[in-house]
């Protein structure tokens, strides 16, 4: 079976701990979501931390809401949350100097059962996946070097 992430990267031209800020913010969520599938928060704090759990209004033809529990955190550098699915979003940071950063989105699904896993391969969500999260990479760029500047 195909490896059962999917990875992409870009530089950001902003410090890592701002970059940080805009993705634990689930408020914020919506601004730099590439998928158009993101409304907005539902439930939750303002800051995502270890173990936060938040709800999040979502539409893909229909609305529905989405629970998520953060299950990997390391301020300013990694945070990632898991869906009632088992797969996780998950967001690297890397700073490379004092104002830029390359920033990692993953679609992990490698912690779903093995049907679901092949269910995923046939419908094409993995590819799917990879061209929302380029989309979300260049919403966060602009919007983080737009705030860095205007900072």
């Amino acid at each position: 079976m195909a490896q059962l992430r999917v990875a992409r990267s870009a530089v950001v031209d902003a410090p890592a701990s701002l970059i940080f800020d805009i993705i634990a913010s689930p408020a914020r969520h919506a601004e730099f979501d590439g998928s158009g599938t993101v409304q907005e928060a539902a439930e939750g704090p303002e800051r995502l931390g270890p173990d936060a759990r938040f709800g999040m209004d979502m539409r893909m033809g229909v609305g529905y809401r989405m629970g998520n529990r953060v299950v990997e955190f390391e301020e300013g550098r990694l945070i990632a949350w898991r869906h009632v699915g088992a797969h996780r979003w998950r967001w690297e940071l890397e700073p490379l100097g004092d104002a830029a950063t390359r920033v990692t989105e993953t679609f992990d699904y490698s912690t779903v059962p093995a049907p679901m896993a092949f269910a995923y391969q046939m419908l094409g969500i993995p590819s799917r996946n990879a061209r929302s999260i380029e989309a979300s990479l260049l919403r966060l760029k602009d919007l983080a070097e737009k705030e860095h500047t205007d900072g």
